[in-house]
């Protein structure tokens, strides 16, 4: 079976999953959101209470893990951990950290891999994360790097949380926004970084109706529909 596989790369606030969500229905194909998968293992280290910067710690908790990726009737992602689904509990801001930093951990890294390749394997998906179109599906059919400026990037989280009901202010939205480039980037495991041969797509100036038809317009063009 040939698989259609659309690798989104980007900066954390980009709108990577919004987009890739909504260009997946759009297209009739899978949306995997790996930072989701991330933030599953990084929920299990922050319950254990565990420090997510240490390696070997988290690896330790890994055989105590079992992240299973399911979807509902709508096509949605949802994240089970041993069977409990936490797709919204993963989304509360001190996971956010928490994920960052255990994706630095080669032990998890080679954990998650090969439930990604698989998924890729069997259906046409868009996948989304830091280092899809260079690791993950370095032979992915359509690579694009999704960016935006940091500061707008900043504002779109800010208010993310205001309408999730953890509000938080703008400049310390915009230096947890610094860090976590700066430590995506220079993580010694797959930095994030564009994959030389994908199509760059910066949305600073568009706005989200725009932004998905340049995303749509972009796969369309690379698989011929």
């Amino acid at each position: 079976m040939n698989t259609i596989r659309v690798a989104i790369d980007g900066p954390s606030g980009a709108g990577k999953s919004t987009l890739a969500r909504s260009a997946a229905k759009k297209l009739g194909f899978w949306y995997v959101d790996t930072g989701a998968i991330y933030r599953t293992i990084g929920l299990y280290v922050y319950r254990k209470r565990a420090f997510p910067g240490d390696g070997a710690a988290v690896a330790a908790l890994l055989p105590e893990i079992h992240a299973e990726v399911r979807y509902d009737a709508e096509g949605r992602q949802k994240m089970y951990l041993n069977g409990e689904d936490v797709s919204e509990e993963i989304r509360i801001p001190e996971i956010s950290d928490y994920a960052s930093r255990v994706a630095e951990v080669p032990a998890v890294r080679d954990y998650l891999m090969e439930m990604q390749r698989s998924l890729a394997r069997d259906h046409n998906v868009i996948m989304d994360g830091r280092d899809i179109g260079t690791v993950v599906l370095p032979d992915a059919e359509v690579k694009i790097y999704l960016t935006a400026s940091i500061e707008e990037r900043a504002k779109r989280r800010m208010l993310d949380y205001e309408r999730k009901g953890t509000p938080k202010p703008y400049e310390e939205v915009l230096q947890e926004a610094r860090e976590r480039d700066y430590r995506d980037s220079h993580r010694e495991i797959a930095p994030l970084r564009q994959a030389e041969d994908a199509a760059l797509l910066d949305t600073t100036e568009l706005d989200e109706q725009e932004s998905e038809a340049a995303l749509l317009r972009l796969i369309r063009e690379r698989v011929g529909q």
